[in-house]
């Protein structure tokens, strides 16, 4: 297997298409780039921001520039000595008419030669959760019509601009209404074919003959017949509810909450070859060396999927999954994979950069402020049972009701209650059993997890017939299904708890709030970061490194500034305090009490210190307001404590918009003097944090990740504003730049130390990719405020040296400490190392010997990237 030296994450749409990226290819290869990891490709809804919305898997998107478009992007890519890793999508696709085989399983049910595709249950018709009310209520509203859909040339039953294809076997029932001889020879035509055939023959139909003019003008006449409409609604393999009624009932199996993603069948081998045709067919064609797997954990079985990947792909081909690995989780070895999309990177980096004392600090002062919000466990706790009792209600009674069939000894209730125990309790996103018994390590997670059901449960039997299908102990069909299900379940439930609940109400310090991470826990400090090195160099050395991905809650280097809060917490502290009474005028007075409440109002206080530009301009505040009262409303959301995405509260958002605004309203000066002078040390001990991440990133065991632009300096709030288009002309222009490091401004120094440390995993990729992984003794007063370690492979080495926690010791606009603040600071260097080396980021000679002063290496530069000679 070739393996990548660095990816480089482009976001394709939102104006980056395949020739853009073309554009790129000259300038990623300079910087160090070995692999494009390109967003999903393949065709998806119309409009799509992202792509995971899948609509024909084996079509490239012409909306990105079609297989045209895509050839001369790897075209460009091989003649550059570079490649392609795809992020594909097997879980879910878009559940659109515009999908295909979805329109066609709209058409004929179970019937259709896509029905086992999706993961429906055809125990019933199939909710089509679009309504904006009840049918009974959108009838009236004369929201419904039945119509033509010319597109495709069939009858459709509309619902504002969607148009979902009727049953054939009701043409006849339209015919009849209508007379009209188009109708009544599509009725003709659709009594005697099916499939490809029917929809070609609609087609013909539709435009070879008769006045479509007349047709459209008496099916609209006709729609005004509710009682017809409402018996042509009922004819159908679907039907339309309200889509507030997804979260109670839903036949089919979605991605998250996303009723709009069908869950599919990749587990069925017919289906993997439909959905992976084009896949395996660019890779064999050597235009793709490597694949993300988007959300594995959705998958029936990830260990079967993957082993029928790798098989349809061969051996050299790049896997790694998107896997939220928990504390202590290790990747299942069985996979066939590299490693993971690299998470648990960014919450090794947060143990790294976040202080123990300082945390403590702020957890006083945040408990005194956020009340109840403010303890993390018991928000865990109500965060889960609102997704198991609440949003995921629907899949969690399927659950109750497939055991209460297979223990009909059991009441219900009571297996109602063990289950939701059990999934509050799990530790990890799941487990991975399938048709044997769980290995050792899911053996001890579920273990682990029924003991902490049971302190919450006064009888353990239904807990005890529960835990038996999870294991496997219990044979069928059913029990097959109950143990996939609910590994299905417990992922989703662990994600928006935590994500996309809790870690938008517990504000404690938001740069610990990341996906993969736990905010919760005390930071290890350089220890700890070396041992995760050490197992990671050991378990996953191949895996991506990530310091921010399209899924991050907020750029690299806002949570880069975020950490130093914790350095810093008595000022903060003493800021927010002074920031409250300043804005007090600001909040509103709501019948629940002022709003935001300090708990928003502390997280709003973060959340702008976080992407607050350095050259702050009172006078043009529209973009920065914009986006962050975008955020504000996305927050409050997500924290579903006022207002959320389903029951959304007017009145409490309008507050909180209200107040972001105000925090950065050119009127509201006193606040701005003052943050902006508060904020000055913090700005600078995150340009260090985010120049030492970018180090270890580059050089630890792993595949550096760089997210699109942020080689230079990335602020960016949660999605779509980390989504936003990348100014790489000034990024281009930077490169062009020469000179020593001192004369580069901070995000341009950034994506210098990103060209040196790519440059030199590329002339020494056996170092980086098989080297071991040595941590170095650091001794002497400031030992505390460096890591250092080394790689070692053979006789080859690199010696890496980055700050950590330098929160005023920064003068304004210097990148680094000076020589007397490191003293008598030192790096032990073992004797294999001692030869004469130089410093990569400035070039400068290190001496041989047993140690390296780090007054001489950092006293006037931010890293130290140390090569022999």
């Amino acid at each position: 297997m070739t393996l990548p030296t660095a990816t480089y994450r482009i976001q394709f749409r939102n104006g980056m298409t395949f020739d853009r990226a073309c554009d790129l290819v000259p300038y990623l290869k300079k910087l160090g780039i070995s692999h494009l990891y390109a967003s999903p490709i393949f065709t998806a809804a119309s409009g799509s921001t992202h792509g995971y919305d899948v609509t024909d898997a084996n079509e490239i998107d012409p909306a990105l520039g079609g297989r045209a478009g895509f050839d001369r992007l790897t075209e460009s890519l091989a003649a550059a000595g570079m490649g392609l890793i795809l992020d594909i999508v097997p879980n879910h696709m878009a559940a659109s008419p515009e999908n295909g085989w979805w329109r066609d399983v709209l058409g004929f049910g179970r019937q259709s030669v896509y029905a086992g595709h999706f993961d429906v249950d055809w125990s019933e018709p199939l909710t089509l959760p679009q309504l904006g009310q009840d049918f009974e209520r959108a009838l009236a509203g004369d929201e419904l019509r039945v119509t033509l859909d010319e597109t495709h040339g069939n009858f459709a039953f509309g619902y504002f601009e969607t148009l979902l294809p009727l049953n054939p076997s009701c043409y006849g029932t339209i015919a009849n209404r209508l007379d009209d001889p188009v109708a009544t020879r599509m009725a003709e035509a659709a009594a005697v074919t099916s499939g490809e055939n029917f929809n070609r023959a609609m087609h013909d139909i539709l435009f070879e003959g008769g006045d479509r003019a007349v047709l459209r003008q008496k099916l609209e006449e006709v729609s005004s017949d509710r009682d017809f409409l409402k018996r042509l609604h009922d004819e159908q393999h679907w039907r339309l509810t309200h889509w507030k009624e997804a979260a109670r009932h839903l036949s089919y199996r979605r991605f998250f909450e996303v009723t709009g993603l069908v869950g599919t069948r990749v587990e069925n081998p017919p289906v993997f070859e439909d959905l992976h045709r084009l896949t395996i067919e660019l890779v064999r064609h050597g235009q793709v060396q490597g694949l993300r797997i988007d959300h594995v954990d959705g998958l029936a079985e990830p260990k079967a999927y993957l082993k029928r990947l790798r098989e349809a792909v061969g051996p050299d081909t790049y896997i790694v999954v998107e896997k939220i690995l928990g504390l202590a989780e290790v990747l299942p070895d069985s996979w066939p994979v590299a490693g993971t999309t690299g998470y648990e990177f960014i919450a090794a980096l947060s143990e790294l950069f976040v202080d123990g004392g300082g945390l403590r600090r702020l957890d006083d002062a945040y408990r005194s402020v956020a009340g109840e919000v403010g303890d993390l466990e018991a928000g865990r706790r109500l965060a889960k049972r609102l997704m198991v009792e609440r949003n995921f209600a629907g899949e969690t009674g399927r659950l109750v009701s497939i055991a209460a069939g297979i223990f009909p000894e059991i009441n219900s209730d009571e297996i109602a209650t063990a289950l939701t125990e059990l999934l509050i309790a799990f530790p990890v996103y799941r487990t991975y059993g399938d048709g044997g018994p769980l290995t050792w390590q899911d053996s001890a997670v579920l273990a682990a997890t029924a003991s902490q059901a049971m302190v919450k449960l006064g009888d353990r039997r239904a807990l005890d017939h529960v835990l038996k299908l999870l294991e496997g102990k219990v044979e069928g069909d059913a029990a097959h299904e109950f143990r996939i299900r609910f590994q299905q379940l417990s992922g989703p439930v662990m994600a928006k708890a935590t994500e996309d609940t809790l870690f938008y109400r517990y504000n404690r310090l938001l740069a610990a709030n990341e996906v993969g991470g736990e905010p919760g826990k005390a930071p290890d400090g350089p220890e700890g970061f070396h041992r995760r090195m050490a197992e990671r160099a050991r378990l996953q050395p191949h895996g991506l490194s990530a310091t921010a991905t399209h899924d991050t809650k907020r750029g690299e280097d806002a949570r880069a500034r975020l950490y130093a809060l914790s350095e810093g917490a008595d000022v903060f502290v003493q800021a927010v305090e002074r920031w409250r009474e300043m804005n007090r005028p600001w909040l509103k007075d709501l019948p629940d009490g002022a709003a935001p409440e300090p708990n928003i109002e502390w997280m709003l206080y973060q959340a702008l210190a976080g992407i607050w530009p350095e050259d702050f301009d009172r006078g043009q505040t529209e973009e920065l307001r914009e986006r962050f009262t975008d955020y504000a409303v996305k927050a409050v959301r997500e924290a579903k404590l006022h207002t959320d995405w389903v029951e959304q509260d007017a009145a409490y958002e309008d507050a909180v918009t209200a107040f972001a605004a105000a925090l950065v309203s050119p009127e509201n000066d006193a606040f701005l003097e003052d943050f902006q002078r508060v904020l000055q040390p913090f700005i600078a001990a995150g340009y260090l944090n985010s120049l030492s991440q970018t180090l270890l990133k580059l050089t630890a065991p792993g595949i550096p990740d760089i997210y699109q632009g942020t080689e230079g300096f990335d602020f960016s709030l949660v999605d779509p504003d980390n989504r936003r288009l990348v100014d790489h002309a000034r990024l281009t222009a930077w490169q062009a730049e020469a000179g020593p490091i001192a004369k580069l401004q901070a995000a341009a120094l950034k994506q210098r130390i990103v060209g040196i440390g790519l440059q030199l995993r590329q002339r020494h990729s056996d170092l980086f990719i098989r080297g071991d992984y040595l941590p170095l003794k650091v001794t002497g007063s400031r030992r505390d405020h460096v890591l250092a370690f080394a790689r070692v492979h053979a006789s080859d080495f690199a010696i890496v040296a980055a700050p950590r926690l330098m929160f005023g010791w920064l003068d304004p606009g210097v990148l680094f400490a000076g020589p007397e603040f490191w003293e008598d600071t030192a790096i032990a260097i073992p004797s294999p190392l001692h030869g004469l080396k130089a410093d990569l980021v400035t070039g400068k000679t290190i001496e041989p010997g047993g140690s390296i002063s780090v007054a001489a290496l950092l006293g006037s530069q931010p890293v130290g990237l140390i090569s022999p000679i």
